[in-house]
């Protein structure tokens, strides 16, 4: 697969927590700013959405936090689109270091394309935006290593102490 870089940016010091790293809020920022960029690639930048009246929402999101990374860091995101229907984007993000060649975060979205017009119902893609959302999936990456996690612990997990789970 080829590298769909959609955005850049570089930790700033009012992202960075106590530790020094980055804070899990702002790896969810960059992740947004990088669907805005998505949102602009498949034809729904600023203008799109004024003359469509129609926009993406976010149904769900998902964030791993892999590797941290510390205030100055540049930081770049990549996007696949793992699936779509008629109104809907399942989407794959990875962050990385500079140029280095290991995600220190991943995400997956659910987006939903919606009619901003008619009381934000969801709407069916206009052509052309399915034939670059279409276009992405096409080039996007065979193994989305972070993506259909689920977050729980073994169901017959050992409580501390000799205490029985709750």
């Amino acid at each position: 697969m080829e590298n769909c870089t959609i955005h850049r940016d570089t930790v700033r010091p009012e992202w960075v927590d106590y530790n020094g790293h980055l804070r899990d809020a702002f790896y969810m920022l960059i992740f947004s700013l990088a669907t805005d960029a998505f949102m602009e690639r498949i034809g729904l930048d600023e203008a799109g959405r004024a003359a469509r009246g129609r926009s993406l929402f976010t149904l769900e999101a998902h964030i791993n936090y892999l590797h941290e990374i510390k205030e100055g860091a540049a930081v770049r995101v990549e996007a696949s689109v793992l699936a779509f229907d008629a109104k809907r984007v399942h989407l794959y993000l990875e962050m990385f270091e500079g140029e280095g060649a290991e995600p220190v975060s991943a995400s997956e979205q659910m987006l939903l394309h919606v009619d901003m017009t008619n009381g934000a119902k969801s709407a069916v893609f206009d052509t052309d935006v399915a034939a670059r959302i279409e276009e992405m999936h096409a080039g996007s990456i065979e193994e989305a290593r972070y993506a259909g996690r689920v977050i729980g612990l073994p169901s017959r997990s050992r409580s501390p102490a000799g205490t029985k789970p709750a």
